[in-house]
Formats: C-alpha cells, structure tokens, sequence
C-alpha cells in the first residue's frame, strides 16, 4: 500500500480516536513526502524519538522547575503508602514505556493496530488515549505471556 495513503488512514484514525498527536504527526509526514523532502525522512526516524522523549522529560519536570514541587512533597513520597505506591507505579510505566519502545523499534508497523485499539478502548472502553508507548510496552508484555504460555510469535 502506498505509504501517503497509510498516512491519510492514520490522520483518519487519529480524528475518529481523538488523538491529535498521531493526527499531527501523520500530518507534517504527509507534508514532509508531499513536498518532496524525503531525505529527511531517516533523521526524523533516528532522532524524532528522541527529540519527543527530551520535550515530553522537559514537561515533566516543569513543576520542579516552578518549584510547585517542594521539599515536604518529595519527602511525603517516600513516607506514605500513596507515594510509595505511586514510586512503585511510575518506575513500572517507564519500564513498560522502554520495553514498548524497544518493540515500535522492531515492529514499527505495530503502530497501526495500538492506534486502532486506542480507538476502540476510546469508544467501547470510555478511555483516554495517552499515548503509543505505553500501549505498545504492554502490547510487549503481553507477547512475552503469550510467547511464554504458547512458545510462539
């Protein structure tokens, strides 16, 4: 299939399944071919993650930077159940982000059915769509189940 009629699909998907970000990034790809700067193509692929990692990292870090974060807070972390809890869950995300990162690297056509599974957990599920990584981290997870109950994949 013709890689500018793939990309119309996914901007099609990202508006159905109210994802602006792969709406977007279809977008300026589309653009990118269509004005026929196709050699920038592989550096946006090597660095593009990167490049979305840094700003998303940046963000993140914000409430430390306009110090809404303070001393007592980082503190309460580490001394209630919430915030131990919520150490556990962040460094199991981020885990599963790396693992569904090391999977798009792989299997980059994977994206097509996270996208199309966002769509449907959106629409049947009531969901939010945050993103492909974690959904491709516990797409990862998932097939190293599948691969170790079946031997298969």
């Amino acid at each position: 299939m013709n890689g500018d009629i793939l990309l119309v699909l996914l901007i099609i998907i990202g508006l159905i399944g109210r994802s602006p970000i792969i709406t977007t990034a279809a977008c300026v790809l589309l653009v990118v071919k269509l004005i026929s700067l196709e050699r920038f193509l592989p550096t946006i692929e090597r660095r593009g993650l990167e490049l979305g990692l840094l700003f998303l990292t940046m963000g993140v870090l914000v409430p430390f930077a306009s110090e809404r974060i303070n001393y007592k807070d980082v503190v309460s972390v580490f001394t209630s159940w919430p915030g131990i809890l919520a150490l556990i869950g962040g460094a199991i995300a981020t885990y599963m982000n790396g693992k569904g990162l090391e999977l798009l690297k792989l299997d980059p056509q994977l994206i097509v059915g996270l996208v199309i599974g966002s769509i449907f957990g959106i629409i049947f599920l009531r969901g939010i769509p945050v993103g492909p990584l974690m959904a491709a981290g516990i797409t990862a997870f998932l097939l190293a189940v599948f691969r170790m109950l079946f031997g298969k994949g």
